[in-house]
């Protein structure tokens, strides 16, 4: 299906997030949208699929002028977009949300349904019970199904915005052949992304964006320098890694045990020194969740000790791990990290200590401002959090930090980042180090845990191995422990 954007126009109040945009797809091609945070990328493509309507402009497809009034309305014209954050239905099993918004009549086939998911399953290389709950799936996971879904759908355009965040990199490169199997069958796949290697490698076309407007468009052979010049009129560099670790140790873990369902971690023994980053790599669902989630107080551990200060926290809540210092960050933003339908200012009063009865307005006015200029925000005080794009949700969760934090635990903190932002964040969070805070971080990029971490855990199949050196590591040697050589 051919895609033509003719003048598309966006904006949410003061902000301009789609500016005149004239964009033609071609039909069995690999598209690349590429641009900073904020760029418009995830509006336009909001847009194309129903979620938002355009203040100005038209769609086309096959060179037919149509109005998609939603998201439904998208799919029976044969387009499909996977978000950044899953929109599923956590309490309810895969099959079924399968079959939510289908028509099958009270006795839909099960049977038949469960086939193509096993199907559709194995193609891909994915591992998706349909008997299992949504709620005890990753996020990867979680975005899997997703794809699943909307290809048997029948869908004639797949969107994918920030698609490969929170899976392994087996699973990306049988996602990538998949979409390119795809794509040679006529079938239409916008890839959005902020990941320069992941564009360079999967599209055979890139639109640039900068700041709601289009840029430019490019072809291979491409050029990185050039496309980060068209995405921040800048050339951007990564920096000297650092390192702030200190010989002092804030938590001791002994023998810690931690499981869940389908995961028995046992023996966990470690020493988290003040100011350092531990890095935790592995398969998404492979135990680093469950070791966050237990630093975190979230939940308890079935066997061992856990100390902070020599002083015994081995079965307290979240609260009291709270007060002790310890911030966590989850992955899934708009479920666990954030609140759908209310503003930045609101989400910074909830963030806060407060000792007086009534909220101060103008003082929390004053605070959402002064955290929107620090931390890049591309809202306003009054901006709902799911307004936001991805990237400055992502700002908006980091900026939701106390300080005087003595840990902080993120899952995939740069998430939807785009390099410069990933750049800029991890000098936020070093300098944090810098005050003897220390981090326990689990990113699917081993790039991104080379370069910040001081120490790596790798996680496969219950197993934790000793602590690596960072700087003796190589993405070679943690890809073979990944995938289960050299324990």
């Amino acid at each position: 299906m051919k895609i033509t954007l003719q003048h598309i126009d966006k904006s949410f109040g003061k902000v301009h997030a789609n500016d005149d945009i004239n964009l033609t797809i071609p039909s069995g091609t690999i598209q690349g949208i590429l641009g900073e945070n904020g760029a418009g990328k995830s509006t336009l493509m909001k847009i194309l699929t129903g979620y938002y309507q355009a203040d100005g402009g038209d769609i086309l497809l096959d060179d037919v002028k149509v109005k998609i009034a939603s998201p439904a309305d998208a799919v029976l014209r044969g387009i499909g977009m996977l978000h950044q954050d899953p929109l599923d239905f956590p309490p309810m099993k895969v099959i079924d949300n399968f079959l939510l918004g289908t028509k099958g009549g009270l006795f839909p086939k099960r049977q038949e349904v469960e086939k193509e998911i096993v199907r559709l399953s194995n193609e891909f290389d994915f591992q998706i019970n349909p008997d299992a709950f949504v709620e005890t799936m990753t996020v990867g996971e979680r975005q899997q199904l997703e794809i699943l879904r909307l290809l048997w759908l029948g869908v004639k355009v797949l969107i994918l915005d920030e698609p490969t965040t929170g899976i392994s990199a087996n699973q990306k490169e049988k996602l990538f052949a998949t979409l390119v199997k795809l794509a040679a069958q006529g079938l239409t796949v916008i890839f959005v992304s902020h990941k320069l290697e992941e564009v360079e490698l999967l599209c055979s076309r890139v639109a640039v964006f900068r700041q709601g407007k289009l840029v430019g468009e490019v072809e291979p052979p491409y050029k990185t320098d050039q496309f980060v010049y068209m995405m921040f009129g800048k050339s951007v560099e990564t920096g000297e890694k650092t390192s702030f670790c200190k010989e002092d140790s804030y938590i001791k873990l002994t023998g810690i045990g931690i499981e869940d369902y389908r995961l028995h971690i046992k023996n966990i023994n470690l020493e988290i020194k003040c100011g350092e980053v531990i890095g935790l790599a592995g398969m998404e669902g492979s135990g680093q969740r469950l070791f966050l989630r237990m630093l975190a107080g979230l939940m308890r551990p079935v066997s061992g000790k856990i100390s902070f200060d020599e002083i015994d926290f081995t079965g307290k809540n979240y609260l009291a791990f709270q007060k002790a210092g310890v911030a966590y960050l989850p992955a899934s933003r708009l479920e666990e990290g954030l609140i759908t339908g209310m503003t930045l200012t609101e989400h910074f009063i909830l963030s806060e200590e407060h000792h007086e009865l009534f909220v101060d307005q103008k003082t929390a006015i004053d605070l959402t401002e002064e955290r929107i200029r620090a931390f890049y925000i591309k809202g306003t005080p009054t901006s709902q959090i799911e307004q936001l794009s991805g990237g400055n949700q992502q700002r908006a969760l980091l900026a939701l930090l106390r300080n005087k934090l003595r840990l902080i635990l993120m899952e995939h903190p740069t998430r939807g980042l785009d390099i410069e932002s990933a750049i800029w964040i991890w000098s936020r969070m070093k300098e944090r180090c810098k005050d003897c805070a220390s981090i326990v971080f689990t990113s699917s990029d081993l790039d991104e845990i080379l370069q910040y971490s001081d120490r790596i855990l790798v996680f496969f199949g219950g197993l934790v191995s000793p602590p690596l050196d960072a700087k003796s590591s190589s993405v070679d040697e943690l890809g073979q422990l990944i995938g289960g050589k050299g324990w």
